[in-house]
């Protein structure tokens, strides 16, 4: 996947359009765990904190599947942890423990809400 990624970027393809679902290839890509197409796409400028599809970025999809090392990377590239979510509140929707020590560790804030899911808890 990486290369076919990496041959349309070289075709000059916008790394921030926004499909019907508002959201961006970062955001694909985090939702399914795609750590090295996500840091192909950073590494060539896309937004880390691009705002879109059902969980509202990147970090909210990955952390909502449990991709840990995929939440970390977009961390590490600057992904705001307390970014409102859109129809999910916050980024530890997915209930998935390791997730949500790794945001909590970085700060996350345990109140912000969201449209269908509000808190946290």
């Amino acid at each position: 996947m990486v290369d076919a990624v990496n041959r349309l970027v070289e075709q000059g393809c916008d790394l921030n359009e926004e499909d019907a679902r508002q959201a961006s290839p970062v955001y694909y890509a985090s939702q399914g765990g795609h750590g090295k197409t996500v840091e192909l796409l950073l590494s060539k400028g896309a937004d880390v904190n691009a705002q879109g599809g059902p969980y509202g970025n990147a970090l909210h999809a990955a952390s909502h599947g449990g991709h840990d090392k995929t939440v970390e990377l977009l961390l590490s590239n600057g992904a705001d942890v307390n970014a409102q979510g859109r129809d999910y509140g916050n980024a530890s929707h997915g209930g998935h423990d390791k997730t949500v020590k790794l945001l909590l560790s970085k700060g996350a804030n345990v109140n912000i809400s969201g449209r269908d899911y509000s808190k946290a808890l």
